[in-house]
């Protein structure tokens, strides 16, 4: 004879099978870690040999490393417009590191849509903690305007330059920092937006969430705790000496502090991005999180030049040529790293060619959400779970610094265009990264009908910006 199961506990025990089957079904949480101008040499994953990335190493471990990745332009702002809209920079509605006065950056217009507002129209609470530099406090594209539920960090990205600021901001909230007062360095902000984001995710860990994660390290100024100093002082001789603005109008307010241990410098403050990605997992972890989050390692541009940095000693390009602000593949080509337990095979490498602007698209496909039309990107979720992925025709870079540059990439080949603010009196570069990684060898003159395939796609995916305009389309 079987036993009776009281009614009473068959109804609690279809609750609990139904509360597991819901929580399975649920759409995942999304961590999104922008390193700040990392080059593509500058993890140990990529090749980096002068220092260790452990942690970040452990998401490649564990999830899937990708070799042609690329940002959404050579540079912050842009590259993050991109980032959000899912459109590239002949469209996306910021494509500069055009300032607004006193405090911020040309905001993002109100018709923007945002992967946070896509994400929250799916239920998702969203974060945003480090720099924005999409608009300036209550703009429209300030980052509450813009589907973020909360921000802290900064604002402005010339503030953004300085790691012991007088003043972060949390949403319109101005949060004054007076343990930097008269020039001292008690809040170090990476730590201090740090303790935040955590924050977040323990306050969230009921819910559904999108946590954007965009750190200024290893932006100059170079600045690192003495603790991780002393882990590389004296290792990297000879070192090279900064000479910053340590005093006056300007100090703290964009311009880089000196750093007589510049090598020291860079590879303490990637040790600490790499500490704080390790605690974020292990957050992740603790919380009973780890198997329904998909965490995303991204850098939003190439390397630096700037406050002391020195990218060669570091070999922080690895085989590609070029830095920030340039078109070339070491100014665009970045890590990115995707984990994603039980849909991502561990330790994948993937050569699969990607852009910011798909990943928009890929996020809409893996929650449901409903994703802007007319965008830029496609969706790389099949290429994460294993399946057969679409891929680009071409992808399209502009950039409005230095007499303007535009750059695509069309299967094996490359162009780069320089003086593009010339139209017609430009020239266009061609290279097969194939053969030549490093674009050492133009073959423009060897294939004809590239470049005029090239010339096309650049002329038709350029569309005219007032705000961001060619100087030959600027009105006499």
């Amino acid at each position: 004879m079987k036993p009776v199961i009281p009614a009473a506990l068959c109804t609690t025990l279809a609750l609990i099978s139904c509360g597991q089957k819901e929580k399975e079904k649920r759409v995942p949480n999304i961590v999104f870690i922008l390193a700040d101008d990392l080059g593509y040499g500058d993890l140990g994953c990529y090749g980096q040999k002068r220092f260790s990335t452990p942690n970040i190493d452990r998401l490649a471990r564990q999830g899937m490393l990708f070799r042609q990745h690329y940002t959404g332009c050579t540079v912050s702002a842009p590259s993050r417009s991109c980032l959000m809209t899912g459109l590239h920079t002949g469209h996306t509605p910021i494509r500069g590191n055009k300032e607004w006065q006193p405090e911020g950056q040309w905001p993002l217009p109100a018709g923007s849509v945002t992967i946070a507002e896509m994400l929250k129209g799916k239920g998702y609470t969203t974060g945003a903690f480090g720099k924005w530099g999409l608009g300036y406090i209550g703009s429209e594209g300030d980052p509450n305007s813009q589907g973020f539920d909360e921000f802290f960090g900064y604002n402005c990205q010339r503030l953004a330059h300085n790691y012991y600021p007088d003043h972060l901001w949390h949403n319109n909230q101005k949060i004054l920092l007076h343990e930097n007062d008269s020039s001292r360095t008690g809040a170090y902000s990476p730590d201090v937006i740090h303790k935040k984001a955590l924050a977040f995710l323990e306050q969230n860990k009921e819910k559904q969430f999108f946590l954007f994660y965009p750190t200024t390290i290893p932006h100059a100024e170079l600045s690192a705790k003495e603790k991780y100093m002393e882990m590389f002082r004296g290792k990297f001789n000879p070192e090279k000496v900064f000479q910053g603005t340590d005093s006056g109008p300007d100090f703290r307010l964009g311009p880089y502090g000196s750093q007589p241990e510049s090598h020291a410098a860079f590879a303490a403050m990637i040790t600490e991005l790499d500490d704080y990605v390790g605690e974020i997992l292990d957050r992740i972890a603790s919380l009973g999180l780890e198997k329904n989050t998909i965490v995303i390692f991204a850098s939003d541009n190439g390397p630096h030049l700037e406050g002391g940095a020195d990218p060669d000693y570091f070999d922080s390009n690895g085989p590609l040529r070029g830095y920030k602000r340039d078109m070339y593949e070491g100014g665009i080509r970045t890590p990115l790293l995707v984990k994603w337990p039980g849909k991502i095979k561990p330790g994948s490498v993937s050569d699969y060619v990607s852009a910011f602007w798909d990943i928009m698209p890929t996020l809409a496909e893996i929650t449901g959400a409903t994703c802007p039309q007319g965008i830029d990107g496609i969706s790389f979720l099949s290429e994460l779970i294993g399946k057969k992925q679409k891929e680009h025709d071409f992808l399209y870079w502009e950039f409005h610094e230095q007499s303007g540059k535009q750059g695509v990439r069309m299967g094996d080949w490359k162009a780069v265009k320089l003086n593009a603010d010339k139209g017609t009196g430009s020239t266009l570069e061609l290279y097969n990264l194939v053969t030549d990684i490093g674009e050492t060898t133009n073959v423009a003159q060897k294939y004809p009908d590239i470049v005029i395939k090239m010339e096309e796609i650049m002329n038709k995916e350029h569309t005219p910006s007032e705000v961001f305009p060619f100087a030959y389309e600027k009105t006499p």
